[in-house]
């Protein structure tokens, strides 16, 4: 028996592979759009992508990141500046878009722009705190991609939306989370939506990666735990904090280095005939959220409890 089920395995793993790996014609032609290319996924993808010929349409949020781009990578690579949370910024760029690629339409649209700060305790932040994330992550996410839709569908194309595994298991507090919440669910939505005109939609899952927004979080708590009120510090206490930071400490410390694992799910996404719904990129998105994703919900709690200190009030 468990012969006949290693075979039908294999034989399963040999198809997927065979299948994954067909590849779509004429990739030197196809427009990509890539949001938030200043650093990180983005601005690693906008090279990889440039490099293999593909015509790569590049929105940086600084004139510097920019011109940083544009120094290297080739002359086909083509950067416009874009503020997602600006309907202003996404219609600018949605003509500008439209002005380079014409009738042939958009092949790629990779929202990849996304901000994490602040994070920290939900009781330590305000509802502004929450916005200022939600409006980059899922309102500004949604913004470009209605805007720049009817060009996707004018090339059957792709869109391949950023989330994250706390889009699965929500770990710390803050707007980060259910942001990447909303980003599954609109991206669920739109797949099924688009499945009629041949568009096909994927979901990037990333586990902890090192980047800009990783570097900045330790100095961004202290910000907000010194304008906490005394009497949410209290009920917290300084070991909670100084623990709590210790933890984020070692999360960055322990971030995959290698972001080349995400941007080939994104490059995956965008040139396979046959690409995933959903790509988790990280060992530790495959061998530890994902799974605890689908456990029982006290299951979640405890574990991931066991990685925080108790309050100084705790009962």
């Amino acid at each position: 028996m468990w012969l006949y089920l290693a075979v039908l395995v294999g034989l399963y793993l040999l198809l997927r592979w065979y299948w994954e790996g067909q590849t779509v014609e004429n990739l030197r032609e196809k427009y990509v759009f890539i949001t938030g290319c200043d650093s990180g996924f983005g601005n690693k993808l906008a090279k990889q992508l440039d490099a293999q010929g593909l015509q790569v349409l590049a929105a940086c949020f600084t004139q510097e990141g920019a011109e940083e781009l544009e120094r290297l990578t080739s002359d086909r690579l083509k950067v416009t500046i874009l503020d997602v949370t600006s309907t202003e910024s996404v219609k600018a760029a949605t003509e500008w878009v439209k002005g380079i690629v014409g009738s042939k339409g958009l092949w790629g649209l990779v929202n990849n722009a996304g901000i994490g700060l602040p994070t920290a305790p939900n009781g330590w932040l305000t509802k502004d705190d929450f916005a200022n994330v939600i409006n980059v992550n899922l309102l500004g996410l949604i913004d470009v991609t209605l805007h720049m839709l009817p060009l996707v569908r004018a090339a059957r194309g792709r869109v391949v939306n950023v989330s994250s595994c706390s889009g699965r298991v929500s770990i710390i507090g803050g707007g980060y989370n259910p942001s990447k919440y909303g980003v599954e669910a609109f991206s669920d939505s739109l797949r099924r939506e688009l499945l009629p005109f041949r568009v096909r939609v994927s979901i990037i899952e990333p586990g902890a990666f090192a980047n800009a927004m990783a570097d900045i979080i330790q100095e961004n708590m202290k910000v907000t735990w010194d304008r906490t009120p005394s009497d949410i510090k209290d009920a917290y206490g300084e070991q909670y904090f100084e623990f709590y930071c210790k933890t984020l400490q070692d999360l960055i410390k322990n971030s995959n280095p290698n972001l080349y694992l995400v941007t080939d799910c994104m490059e995956h996404a965008l040139t396979s005939r046959y690409p995933r719904t959903r790509y988790s990129a990280g060992w530790d998105a495959k061998l530890f959220y994902i799974p605890l994703s689908y456990m029982p919900t006290f299951v979640a709690d405890y574990v991931l409890a066991l990685f925080f200190p108790k309050p100084a009030q705790a009962v």
